[in-house]
């Protein structure tokens, strides 16, 4: 679980790089923010192809990124010339932000 503390929303920058969404791929569903300055929890669950995100109890993105239409996306996408991108099983955490003041706490990796 991912502990992220609530900050400015910037709209010009689109839905497709919004709170929770998979970063211009995939927008999040409609989510419940807390108000500036609480925490917002966030949790990422990951069963073989499926993911999942999870915004303050709420799943606001799920796809397979084994099918057809995950590929259809990363091909329109600027990270088309990345080989395999999103397939690996294996890899790094990425904590990213656009430039606004943020902060985490409590991250925790778990295999399950």
């Amino acid at each position: 679980m991912i502990y992220c503390l609530a900050t400015v929303l910037y709209p010009e920058r689109g839905i497709f790089r919004s709170l929770s969404s998979l970063y211009d791929l995939i927008p999040s569903k409609k989510k419940k923010i807390v108000p500036l300055g609480y925490w917002n929890t966030a949790r990422i669950i990951v069963k073989r192809n499926m993911i999942q995100h999870w915004l303050n109890g709420y799943k606001v993105v799920e796809y397979d990124r084994d099918n057809n239409s995950f590929a259809s996306l990363v091909a329109k996408s600027k990270y088309k010339n990345l080989e395999n991108f999103g397939k690996s099983e294996k890899g790094h955490i990425l904590l990213q932000n656009e430039g606004s003041p943020i902060s985490f706490r409590n991250l925790k990796i778990r295999s399950i």
